[in-house]
This record gives C-alpha cells, structure tokens and sequence, in this order.
C-alpha cells in the first residue's frame, strides 16, 4: 500500500543487454526497449555486460553451498541497482545454440546469488525474483526453421526460459527471436523489429499496470 502523499513507485525494468558490439542489432533493441518504456513513465536500468566489463567466472567462495559463502563486491553492487526491479529484460545472440557464456555468468553469480539448487528443487521464495516477469529479446544469423530443425531453439526455450520461470519463480519468460540478422541488413527490416519491440515493450507496460509487492 502506498503512503499518504507519496506519488506511486514506478514499475522499473532490469534490461541485461550481451553483445561485444556497441552497434549491433541487439544493442538497436536494447535502447529502443529502453526508450519506449521510459516514455510510458516506467524506469529502466540498462546493464551492458560488455561495457561493464562483467566478470562472469562464478568464485568458489560464491557458490550458494560454499561453507564459507561470501558475496563479490561487484554483485552486490549489482543486486543493488537490480533491488526493486519488476521486470528483467534479456537481449542477447545466440551463439552455437546458446546465449553468450557472459549471460549465463550473470545468471550464475548475480541472478542466482546465495540462491541453490536446493532452493530451486523446494520452490524456495527467491530474495528479489519471485513474481517477476522475465521477457527475452534473442536473435540468431540462422532462420528459425533451421533453429528448429537442429532442436536448438526447443532447448534453449527449455534450459533457460521455462527452467529459470520455474527455479525463481518467476510470473512468466516470454521469448522474442529475430533471426537471420546479419550484417548488412536493410534499414527498413531493422526498423521493422525494433518496431515489433517497441510494441512488445509497450503490451508489456500496459499489462503490468501496478508493481508486484516488494
């Protein structure tokens, strides 16, 4: 419930964007995520692991069953700018049929901090990521049917989005691919999918009207 005379608290967003390239297509779909939720009144927090210099090498002493457990200071710097967020945003390639191994670093040691497998077989309530929504933008150089066929995007769909729902919790993992984005592509054909994330971005803000409870 919210104070008397205090404005509402804003719904803010967690996008975790994976590209080398500053100027890559996921980079394009990153900002416009960003921009049009920001003009809806949401708050969006941009992590660019690239541009972080994240380090994705999961510490012995960081293992959620470590006897002498301890957080990195730069996750708990992380999880502190990630504290409140309502929805997390992926945006990254897929890389051999995978997500890039610095996303799943950031999963490792900052999603899932202090958070085991235990936790994830009990259904334990996870610190900051249940009820959340978790929304994916990926893009591949391949067409999708090819994805399909090599059984890549039904594994990916299944070890990651729909395993993450249900290990933290979350309300729901919605997936957007792009595929055959390669370089030289029509500026009119990128405009198109950033459009279709302008719009993905935009049902999304108007679902997700008021903020789950802390």
């Amino acid at each position: 419930m919210e104070t008397r005379g205090q404005p509402p608290r804003r719904i803010k967003h967690a996008v975790i964007l994976c590209h080398p390239d500053p100027n890559s297509f996921n980079a394009a779909v990153a900002k416009r995520y960003c921009t049009t939720v920001e003009a809806m009144g949401h708050e969006v927090s941009l992590r660019d692991l690239y541009r972080m210099r994240f380090d994705p090498v999961l510490k012995a002493e960081e293992r959620p069953t470590a006897s002498d457990f301890m957080l990195g200071g730069d996750v708990a710097e992380e999880l502190a700018i990630l504290s409140g967020a309502h929805i997390f945003v992926f945006v990254y390639p897929i890389w051999f049929g995978l997500p890039p191994a610095m996303l799943k670093g950031y999963v490792e040691r900052v999603l899932g901090a202090g958070f085991s497998f235990r936790s994830a077989h009990d259904r334990t309530t996870h610190p900051f990521l249940t009820g959340r929504r978790l929304l994916s933008f990926s893009s591949s150089g391949t067409s999708r049917p090819w994805l399909e066929e090599q059984g890549a995007w039904t594994s990916l769909r299944t070890i990651f989005d729909d395993y993450l729902r249900r290990a933290f919790s979350l309300e729901g993992a919605d997936h957007v691919h792009f595929a055959s984005i390669v370089d030289g592509l029509a500026p009119r054909y990128v405009e198109e999918h950033l459009f279709e994330v302008e719009q993905t971005a935009r049902a999304l803000c108007a679902k997700v009207s008021q903020p789950v409870s802390p």
